[in-house]
């Protein structure tokens, strides 16, 4: 155990299990790694959101192949993010299923020393999902409520949020990279838990699954809507994923409660997004080079 409950991840108690095996497959210097990430356990082996330190390695070697091999993701600017302390990377949202979410989650643990596991800020219908909510909520997802986010800023974690929400994600092919209704709570919780923030922008995720027919009268396990793919599995786009540098909504002593306030510091993180995407564009040379 390391001070203040956390634990590293170590060898898996139980080779047998998914975790377990995953970690046995991870190259030797990859488990060296990962055993400097740290997981706020009160005791009991996972943290209060469900987090399991083996299952952190697990999503490594889940992700490995799609971050590596299929959309080959590259990293632009990945120096600026904070090596330690609460922090919000805020990053734009598409692509029929969240891959955009799992390429961020994978990449920042691959780029941050020692590695960082940001969390994900899913939707509420997310953690509801048989199976799959357990899954993610043993990689470090949380249910997006505002408590649950200032639990984890007050820990000195990094959250991972999308504030165009499933919105992003059901956007139509003439709406690609351009960022939807931009929710604000992000900016609200950066300012009241003194929290920089990290723009970020992802580019190819618009492109990795064109989608055939969306039925927006079917809402499975809570989702408001069901897309139907137009390809049985992704494309192998190109990802890049590029690193902002970090805001600091809070310089100034901007008041947390004042709504005028909030709504001009998201603004001001949506336009570092929009301009992260914009020049990111303009650097790409083809969707799947």
């Amino acid at each position: 155990m390391l001070p203040g409950g956390a634990r590293p991840i170590g060898a898996p108690r139980v080779p047998r299990t998914l975790p377990g095996r995953a970690v046995d497959h991870l190259r030797r210097f990859e488990r060296a790694r990962l055993r400097r990430v740290t997981v706020v356990d009160a005791g009991h082996g996972f943290d209060i959101f469900g987090m399991h330190p083996d299952w952190v390695a697990a999503g490594v070697w889940l992700t490995r192949f799609f971050h590596r091999r299929w959309f080959r993701v590259t990293a632009h600017g990945a120096e600026n993010l904070p090596p330690r302390g609460r922090a919000i990377v805020v990053a734009n949202h598409s692509g029929l299923l969240p891959f955009d979410a799992a390429m961020l989650y994978a990449d920042v643990l691959a780029h941050t020393d020692p590695p960082r596991v940001a969390r994900p800020i899913a939707d509420h219908f997310v953690p509801a999902l048989p199976f799959v909510g357990t899954l993610f909520a043993r990689l470090g997802m949380v249910n997006g409520t505002r408590a649950n986010v200032a639990r984890l800023l007050e820990q000195e974690e990094m959250v991972m949020i999308f504030p165009e929400g499933t919105p992003g994600i059901g956007k139509p092919r003439s709406e690609r990279y351009r960022l939807q209704e931009w929710r604000v709570g992000h900016a609200e919780l950066a300012l009241r838990h003194r929290a920089p923030v990290v723009p970020v922008a992802i580019i190819g995720a618009e492109e990795q699954w064109p989608v055939a027919a969306r039925l927006d009268w079917l809402h499975p396990f809570g989702a408001p809507f069901l897309p139907i793919p137009a390809t049985p599995v992704p494309l192998p786009v190109h990802y890049h994923i590029h690193y902002g540098r970090p805001l600091s909504l809070h310089d100034g002593g901007g008041d947390p409660d004042d709504s005028e306030i909030i709504a001009a510091a998201a603004e001001r993180v949506r336009a570092a997004v929009a301009a992260l995407i914009a020049e990111g564009l303009r650097a790409r040379r083809g969707v799947f080079a």
